[in-house]
């Protein structure tokens, strides 16, 4: 039995299987409440630079996800932070990187890029995350055999 202090008479009385019933249930409920609390913070939009201009309201504070090509000569690496534009459809965007993150080695003029952050009231776009594509690397290489059929070399095709 548990005794209240203060409170002369009132016992509450629990059994040992109620008690742990009513610590599991805080533990789960605090468990779920971190789950969507961290699931809400980490959720991140998609948009096209040309959807980004019809965003209202409460959509422009959310994270987004928006992608595009490093329009050629942009590429501005400041004390902090790196500034560039990316461009899609006709479309452009300034994009200010101020991740703690190195940028990648990919990074340059013209390659695809993926950058994760805020839109602003002035148009501009806070990146805290920025991925570069770099199709090179699954690309054939230059002059490299390919059969008639445009196919690479099998292993079995130097066999007699």
């Amino acid at each position: 039995m548990l005794e209240l202090p203060g409170i002369r008479g009132l016992e509450i009385a629990l059994e040992p299987k109620k008690k742990f019933a009513v610590g599991a249930l805080i533990i789960v409920a605090a468990l779920s409440g971190l789950a969507w609390v961290g699931a809400m913070e980490s959720k991140t939009y998609y948009h096209t630079i040309p959807e980004l201009a019809t965003l209202q309201g409460y959509q422009r504070h959310e994270r987004i996800r928006v992608g595009g090509d490093v329009k050629a000569g942009t590429i501005q690496r400041l004390t902090g932070e790196t500034d560039f534009v990316l461009q899609e459809a006709g479309d452009t965007l300034p994009v200010s990187y101020i991740g703690t993150d190195p940028l990648p080695d990919t990074f340059k003029d013209g390659v695809q890029c993926l950058v994760e952050g805020h839109a602003t009231a002035d148009g501009r776009f806070v990146a805290d995350k920025v991925q570069a594509k770099c199709a090179s690397k699954y690309e054939t290489a230059p002059g490299a055999n390919q059969n008639s059929s445009g196919d690479a070399p099998s292993s079995d095709s130097n066999k007699s």
